[in-house]
């Protein structure tokens, strides 16, 4: 893959620091540097897994259809899940709400089938703005006062069928299962005269940070996955805006792939872990039929190392023997939950692990 080597590092040394993973975390790279030391990986590594798997924590209302992409927010002191149905004829947004991150309950629909338009049969959301800060609020941000979501979106019947775009919707209250507002067009095709090598087939899942750095020049940064027309693989792609409107790529490569037949790296999520970002995504037919969970980290959003190690998930339940993956990993009240989508002998449902057993007694059959 083509990533940057990693240098070396010196640990720095701050008063008052009482742990070794707290001064990895804290330590700033040299002015120059572009990679991610060992030391670094390996504490991070330590810190976001998740070797406790809970099981399943939801299905959809109806059993027959496949679930799919949780995005995990906080509001009003309750938890909301944005998560997509696929039923034969393509995806739907529906909005989930718990109390306590195990037990949900679907409230309905915030994007559904239309009977016209680019996205009539294809409208896959992911949430947008979220606060990404480890142990932070996990609130949404607004911006123009409202709250935002991008979607995979396409007009074709089908699983995933057609040259799928990034369309962008919004409301003013997110915690209310009503139709968001979509913007009229896509804001990036794989038809788009700027699309690049390994994007011009078809867009898939994007996830949207607000960078109040700017380390990119603007204050919204995009990554989706994508596949080429030439290339057979899915890669993760960068793209940034300022008014959540209009998009343009950023830089000619992907800043995740494998380069090789076959695979997929996908449908990354942003943690903000003191000065360092970690981006949690999945690995496909890397090495056989499965999909497991990955990540890769970077100091300033556009070079990443990525993870040599153990997956963070692997396949190992009935529920998840095919699939492990497409990650939405948050810590609250110290436990990481790491939800993932979970593809075995349950079908498609949204499933659970955390990096402290939790009680037997609240697992959900």
């Amino acid at each position: 893959m083509n990533f940057p080597s990693l240098i070396k590092h010196r640990l720095c040394l701050a008063t008052g620091m009482v742990s070794l993973v707290g001064m990895l975390f804290a330590c700033k790279p040299a002015k120059h540097a572009s990679g991610v030391p060992d030391t670094v990986m390996n504490g991070i590594y330590n810190e976001v897994k998740t070797p406790y798997k809970f099981g399943i924590v939801f299905r959809h209302p109806d059993s027959t259809k496949m679930m799919d992409s949780p995005s995990i927010f906080r509001w009003n002191n309750s938890w909301f899940m944005t998560y997509i149905i696929f039923d034969g004829k393509g995806y739907e947004t529906w909005l989930a709400q718990s109390d306590d991150l195990l037990q949900w309950k679907s409230k309905g629909r915030v994007l559904s089938f239309t009977d016209s338009g680019w996205d009539a049969n294809q409208k896959a959301g992911y949430m947008a703005l979220l606060d990404t800060k480890w142990e932070g609020t996990y609130e949404p941000e607004q911006f123009n006062n409202r709250y935002w979501m991008s979607y995979l979106g396409g007009s074709v019947k089908g699983y995933e069928a057609g040259r799928l775009g990034v369309g962008m919707a919004s409301t003013n209250d997110p915690s209310v299962a009503t139709e968001w507002n979509r913007v009229p067009k896509p804001v990036l095709s794989a038809n788009d005269s700027s699309a690049r090598w390994f994007e011009k087939q078809t867009i898939y899942k994007s996830m949207i940070y607000h960078d109040s750095a700017r380390h990119t020049g603007q204050p919204f940064v995009m990554f989706y996955n994508a596949k080429g027309d030439t290339a057979d693989y899915e890669s993760i792609g960068m793209a940034v805006s300022d008014d959540m409107h209009h998009w343009k790529r950023y830089g000619t490569e992907p800043v995740i792939s494998q380069f090789r037949h076959g695979t997929i790296s996908g449908d990354a999520q942003i943690a903000r872990i003191n000065n360092l970002y970690v981006m949690f995504y999945f690995g496909a037919f890397w090495n056989d039929k499965h999909a497991y969970e990955r990540f890769a980290c970077s100091y300033d959003l556009i070079h990443w190392t990525d993870w040599k190690g153990e997956d963070l998930i692997a396949p190992s339940e009935p529920y998840d023997q095919d699939y492990a993956h497409k990650p939405f990993v948050i810590k609250w009240n110290g436990v990481v939950y790491h939800f993932y989508n979970a593809v075995g002998k349950e079908g498609r449902v949204i499933a659970l692990a955390t990096s402290k057993p939790l009680s037997p007694t609240l697992k959900l059959r």
